[in-house]
């Protein structure tokens, strides 16, 4: 009998991320006698919720999660990643702050820089990264902060800093 490969995957996912709740939640009980970290509580939970589909990073830094957040959006608006290398002048640059719980939900966006001649990019990149939640679970850091660099192209094609290709 054949089985979907998608199913398989969920499957397999579903199970992981209720061991890895397990486990870490059995660790921090032997180490202060709670029962659960918050972290594994909010993973755990994602999971019994049928969250199937949801993505798991692997990451042990937050300078690797960065990464895994990029690819993430990167798929998300495949036609709107510039190829190749950006131009000697972008059109805007659009710094900002994200912060994500244990479940790669956006819980803050800070804007540290954005362009004063084109206000109608940081709103885009805002939407972008709101329409593109949740990232995924950053499980080994149980929550994430970051900065990244948003390079914009006068077409609204971007690259982000993490992921850059430079420029010409």
């Amino acid at each position: 009998m054949k089985f979907p490969r998608r199913t398989i995957l969920a499957s397999t996912l579903l199970a992981s991320l209720s061991l890895f709740g397990a486990a870490v939640a059995q660790a921090q009980s032997a180490r202060t006698g709670h029962t659960q970290t918050a972290a594994a509580e909010q993973v755990t939970a994602a999971a019994a919720q049928g969250a199937g589909a949801m993505k798991v990073s692997t990451a042990e830094t937050e300078k690797a999660y960065r990464a895994d957040a990029a690819r993430h959006i990167y798929a998300s608006y495949p036609d709107k990643i510039y190829k190749g290398k950006m131009p000697p002048m972008v059109y805007a640059v659009v710094v900002l702050e994200m912060d994500l719980d244990a479940t790669g939900q956006l819980r803050n966006l800070n804007v540290i820089r954005k362009p004063s001649h084109a206000p109608e990019v940081t709103q885009s990149v805002q939407e972008m990264i709101r329409r593109a939640s949740p990232m995924p679970a950053p499980a080994r850091l149980g929550g994430a902060r970051f900065t990244e660099i948003w390079l914009v192209d006068k077409s609204g094609r971007f690259q982000l800093d993490a992921l850059t290709e430079g420029q010409r």
